[in-house]
């Protein structure tokens, strides 16, 4: 079911899985101030339906914002999360080499500054990451 959909973000969830599924929104810099806004949206819901379990889906993400103008989103993001109950964050993995670059850096970034209080593991199948996510959960 969706729990949450604009121009930009769209959060389903699975109640059989227990697991949300959000599509991480294309990164061009005059959508940043929305992109945000749709952050904490989707945050908020989130929090409301006690979400442990994410797959953040970048696989068809583009983005043509400079890197701090990524990592920026993504730090954003990360300290938004870091207010829900969130337990492992599954990322699917971009198939544009340069895009997947950035997401890699942003998440040493991440976890070097925040020490994020959930789990974060790259997939590039959705079966990998479902099964990674249900492991132990």
């Amino acid at each position: 079911m969706i729990l949450f959909q604009n121009s930009l973000i769209k959060l389903d969830y699975h109640p059989a899985t227990d697991i949300a599924v959000a599509e991480y929104p294309d990164l061009h810099s005059y959508l940043l101030p929305e992109i945000k806004h749709s952050i904490d949206l989707v945050v908020d819901t989130l929090r409301s339906y006690d979400v442990k379990l994410l797959i953040l889906d970048g696989t068809r993400t583009v983005s043509t914002v400079e890197s701090e103008q990524g990592r920026e989103i993504a730090t954003y993001l990360a300290a938004g999360l870091r207010t829900t109950r969130l337990q492992k964050l599954a990322r699917m993995q971009s198939s544009a080499g340069l895009v997947e670059k950035r997401a890699q850096d942003n998440i040493k970034h991440i976890e070097l500054t925040q020490a994020p209080a959930f789990q974060i593991q790259a997939f590039t199948s959705r079966e990998e990451a479902t099964a990674w996510l249900l492991k132990n959960a």
